[in-house]
This record gives C-alpha cells, structure tokens and sequence, in this order.
C-alpha cells in the first residue's frame, strides 16, 4: 500500500508536466524507485503507466490540429518507424546492463536533463527563424527520433523535453507542430520499450495500471493547460523531485 500512495500521486504530477512540456520522466520514474522498486522493474512499470499517459495528452493534441497536412503526416509516419527502431535497440541494451548502471547513470542524466529544462524559458525560438527544406526537415526529425527513441527505451526520463528541444531547434519547427510529433514519437518509443519489457518479464501490471490511472488524469488536464500557458509550473516541479530524488541517491536507494 505503500508503494500506491508514493507511486500514484507522483505519476498524476508527471503526467501534468509530461503533457505540458516533457520531462514527466524525471518525476515518475524516481517515484517507483524511491517506492522500493527493483530499477529493471521500475524501468518496464514505468514504461507501462506513461504509455497510458502518452495516448490521452497523444489524441488530445491530434484532435485539436498539431500534426494537419499531408507533409506532416509525412513526417510523422518516417518518425514513428524511426523512434519504433530506436526505442527497440535502447530497450535491449538497457535490459543487459545491471542495475548498479542504471542506477549509477541517473546521478549523470537526470542533472543534464534537468539543466535543459530549466534553462529552456522560449521553446518557441524557431518562429523567427527561417524554415529549413521539406527533406532537410524530414531528415533531422527522423534522426532525432532515432536516437531520442534510443534513450527512451533505454533509460526515459526527459525523453519529450529533449524532442521539443530537437524539433524546435535542430529541425525549426514552430511549437505547436513540435508538441505534436513529440507526443506521437514518445508515444511510440514508450509502447515499443514497454511490449519488451513485458516480454522480459520486467513490469508490475497491479502497480503499473493503477499508477497509468492517475496518469491518464494528469496528461488530460495538462493538455488542457498547454494553451494557457502551463508551462509556468514545471521548473518548481521538477526542482523538488529532483532534491527528494538527489536526497535519495545520496543515502544509498
């Protein structure tokens, strides 16, 4: 009982600001491992609740025209088959590795993921930037899926936020059309991670499925928040599962 009432609040939180900016990853995959998971466990658990998650904040932007037109259906079809492959070879490797290097590789990633989310005040930067070529664009979003869909199935957390950055950086996409390929990309590489898991035996479908509920909750309404702005709540976020999580780290999870 202990486990839900650490894991499922937190993953209401990380599906909030998993929906509004990326990063989501940083707050629920720490929460299944301070809950007492096994990390291969937690990994997989996680993979399963977030991919719930993923669907609902995935339709939501859908519906409400962030991937529209025949060039970004395009796009997208070439970055889902890119992020399926990526996210396959990553969740592999991650099930070879021992649990002492994941655990070890949290102290290097989760700061460097953190410091791009906190430092990133204008995702929007692209809009005044000049366009690149349709094959240029389709180029740079598909290797971006490729190796963020790596990083994904092997590890996950800021998976969206390191997407967003690609997309409206590398690839100069506007916002709106970033939010949405990142969100069908993520969605991808976390189902595909999540069925090898499963196959390796490396998810807790009791603890997984209830924490996926409050998920679900927290990608519909942040979501629903992303057109006001709610991108203003994530940094406190993330600073303070980050203490509790470096607090843990350091007293030996």
């Amino acid at each position: 009982m202990l486990q839900f009432l650490i894991v499922c609040p937190l993953t209401f939180l990380a599906g909030v600001v998993d929906s509004i900016a990326g990063g989501g990853g940083l707050i629920s995959l720490p929460a299944f491992l301070i809950a007492g998971v096994p990390v291969h466990f937690a990994v997989g658990t996680n993979k399963l609740s977030s991919s719930m998650g993923t669907v609902i904040s995935t339709a939501r932007y859908v519906r409400h025209g962030y991937i529209r037109g025949r060039e970004a259906i395009r796009i997208a079809v070439f970055a889902v088959l890119a992020a399926l492959i990526g996210s396959t070879v990553g969740s592999t490797l991650s099930l070879m590795v021992s649990e002492q290097l994941l655990k070890n590789m949290m102290i290097v990633i989760l700061p460097v993921v953190a410091y791009y989310v906190l430092r990133n005040k204008n995702l929007d930067e692209a809009s005044g930037r000049e366009p690149l070529s349709t094959p240029l664009t389709l180029a740079v979003t598909v290797l971006a899926a490729f190796v963020i869909g790596c990083y994904d199935g092997f590890y996950g957390p800021g998976t969206g936020t390191f997407l967003i950055l690609a997309l409206t950086g590398a690839a100069r996409l506007d916002l709106k059309r970033a939010e949405g390929l990142t969100k069908v990309i993520n969605l991808t590489s976390n189902v595909t991670a999540l069925v090898n898991f499963m196959i390796n035996g490396k998810v807790d479908y009791r603890l997984g499925l209830c924490a996926g509920c409050f998920c679900i909750v927290g990608h519909y309404l942040g979501a629903g928040l992303v057109v006001h702005n709610g991108q203003r709540i994530v940094r406190p976020m993330l600073l303070v599962v980050l203490a509790i999580l470096f607090v843990k780290i350091l007293s030996g999870m």
